[in-house]
């Protein structure tokens, strides 16, 4: 006889690409989707608020640099990323996918210079004033900022897909660290909504408002990646997806 755990033992020895790659996946109420992106060094960059907050990518550093002078003000994400020495990163028009349907893979081919950030939060060690300051004040509008992003005047910025993101502990609870996730038609225009729009500057302020209200140096800690990718450097799949799913909102 053959155990009840075959199939399971099955789907579990299966290569990535295989079960990726399974019509299986294309059946059902499940939707799955892969948003890839491969830069290269000279046109990724990583900032971090305080040597000891490495995040992602920075924790696979053997060390960091102390401070630097590209910081703290408009621009000084351009001015980090090596290519924009010799390489103006001009976006070009998205590749606009068709409308998909239920049971249907799209696949979207990154134009070239799109753009990527991860932009995190980490609250676990903040007391306090700077606490209570963040959850009530900071992070609300952070929280409207980001579903501006993910709407589809976020679109009309320049934003193709947001999601502002918790992060969650082995056992699937939700934990003191935050991120949003972005993509964007280049980074000028990603540029031009943090130095202007209302949305951010309504974060900035806030976060401003914060430091001012509490009396010693904060235990926040904030992080930031950003890619500007070559085309053929991101590619895009979308598996039995809603319409608004990542990059699929365009079509619409």
């Amino acid at each position: 006889m053959r155990s009840s755990n075959t199939a399971a033992g099955m789907k579990a020895s299966m290569s990535p690409q295989a079960f990726w790659q399974s019509d299986e996946r294309l059946n059902g109420h499940t939707g799955w989707f892969r948003e890839v992106a491969c830069p290269g060094v000279d046109r990724f960059e990583t900032l971090m608020s305080s040597p000891d907050g490495q995040e992602a990518v920075a924790r696979l550093a053997e060390a960091v640099s102390g401070e630097i002078l590209e910081h703290a003000y408009w621009g000084g994400m351009r001015d980090r990323l090596p290519a924009s020495q010799t390489d103006a990163l001009a976006g070009s028009h998205p590749l606009r996918p068709t409308q998909p349907r239920p049971g249907e893979r799209v696949i979207i081919e990154g134009h070239h210079n799109i753009a990527l950030i991860r932009s995190g939060q980490n609250w676990e060690h903040t007391v306090g004033a700077e606490r209570e300051r963040y959850l009530g004040e900071v992070e609300p509008v952070l929280r409207e900022g980001m579903a501006f992003l993910a709407s589809s005047d976020g679109v009309g910025a320049g934003c193709l897909s947001n999601r502002y993101l918790r992060v969650l502990d082995d056992n699937f609870a939700p934990i003191a660290r935050s991120y949003g996730l972005s993509w964007w038609q280049s980074l000028a225009h990603m540029e031009a909504w943090a130095e202007k729009h209302p949305t951010h500057l309504k974060i900035f302020g806030a976060f401003m408002g914060m430091l001012q209200a509490i009396a010693s140096p904060p235990s926040l800690r904030l992080y930031h990646e950003v890619s500007v990718l070559q085309a053929g450097d991101a590619q895009f799949e979308y598996i039995n997806c809603h319409a608004s799913t990542g990059l699929l909102r365009l079509a619409t």
